[in-house]
């Protein structure tokens, strides 16, 4: 690594997990300023994404359960992990080695292959072929994990574990494609799209296809679509597309959603 206050320094054999949790403004001024080496390097190609959407205003108060008998095997097993000795060779980490069993071994190279053949030009995940490419060494990395806490350091990775596996990091690999589909469109597009997904989400959960102005101020995620422009232009879009109408009788003014596009889900 190179640090301008020291020395550079290299080190063998280590194995790094890093987690990140960036709000929405943070990560667009960030792909503004690399201009696409972020991405162009590998490495977010690296990371299993999630983008997930607000919750703000639908979350009432629940009382915490009184026992958490799944959470606390957990939290025990984790403490058992920590607990054991790490093996090195000369100061470097030489971790466990996993073997598939057969009916694993052919689950992931299905797995691998039904992702592969959507990477070509057309396919379904051309747009994210840099991350889709990882993915089933990925979903293999997390059996491995599954595996290490199910069983410890012995036997090969089986069938379930690598199941379980491989539908996290398909989800990883959905939301993934939305993350980068958001991110790589100009502002007024992305708020474009926030905002039908937005009003087609309250509508099925109301069951309802009447918004109102005010409702979608109050609540829509990113807070820029609360704001009487960003929201105007947005809406004019749906409009010009014939997604809603907008009804005003006085001061009130209502969102319609044209009802065949929740007849059509």
């Amino acid at each position: 690594t190179e640090r301008r206050s020291s020395e550079s320094f290299k080190v063998h054999g280590a194995r790094l997990s890093i987690a990140l949790q960036v709000q929405e403004a943070t990560l667009r001024a960030f792909f503004e300023k690399s201009g696409g080496l972020a991405r162009g390097t590998g490495f977010l190609a690296r990371f299993l994404v999630a983008w997930p959407e607000s919750t703000q205003g639908y979350r009432p108060f629940t009382e915490a359960p009184e026992a958490w008998p799944a959470l606390a095997k957990f939290n025990r097993r984790i403490s058992e992990i920590l607990e054991q000795e790490v093996i090195t060779d000369d100061g470097s980490l030489t971790p466990a080695v996993y073997a598939m069993t057969s009916d694993a071994k052919q689950a992931w190279v299905s797995f691998h292959d039904a992702i592969e053949s959507e990477l070509r030009s057309g396919g379904e995940l051309y747009d994210v072929r840099d991350v889709a490419s990882k993915i089933a060494d990925n979903a293999a990395r997390i059996a491995a994990l599954f595996q290490y806490f199910d069983h410890g350091s012995s036997g090969a990775i089986g069938l379930d574990a690598f199941k379980r596996a491989s539908i996290i990091g398909a989800w990883h690999l959905t939301e993934a494609r939305r993350f980068f589909g958001e991110l790589a469109l100009p502002d007024e597009q992305s708020d474009i799209i926030r905002l039908d997904s937005w009003l087609v989400d309250y509508c099925k959960r109301e069951q309802t296809n009447i918004v109102s102005r005010r409702e979608i101020q109050r609540n829509i995620t990113p807070h820029r679509l609360r704001q009487k422009l960003a929201l105007e232009i947005a809406l004019n879009e749906l409009v010009d597309s014939e997604r809603v109408r907008v009804v005003q009788e006085g001061q009130k003014k209502e969102i319609h959603l044209n009802p065949a596009i929740l007849r059509s889900m």
